[in-house]
């Protein structure tokens, strides 16, 4: 195993059509949003898509993933719009 360990979960925020916002976690993030605009998954989102990704944040774990999704779901609003506004999309890889 290299030293630099690849990252294999991910803390995401989708932005609905109406502009609310869905926060989850996932292993394979491009698959993940496409399952949400094709109104599969979250029952929340069926309806409000389609999504766009404006918050990608790369995990070790899925426990570390989890963690971080239980934390930005209980942000106010305007503390995950700073968050959006003040970091660039993490794509990772």
């Amino acid at each position: 195993m290299s030293s630099q360990r690849r990252f294999q979960y991910c803390v995401y925020i989708v932005e609905c059509k109406y502009g609310t916002y869905y926060t989850g976690y996932t292993n394979d993030i491009k698959k993940r949003v496409q399952a949400h605009n094709n109104g599969v998954g979250a029952k929340y989102l069926r309806g409000r898509g389609p999504v766009k990704l404006v918050f990608m944040k790369k995990c070790s774990t899925a426990k570390e993933a989890r963690s971080q999704e239980w934390y930005l779901k209980r942000l106010p609003r305007q503390k995950k719009e700073a968050l959006i506004d003040s970091l660039p999309l993490d794509r990772g890889g």
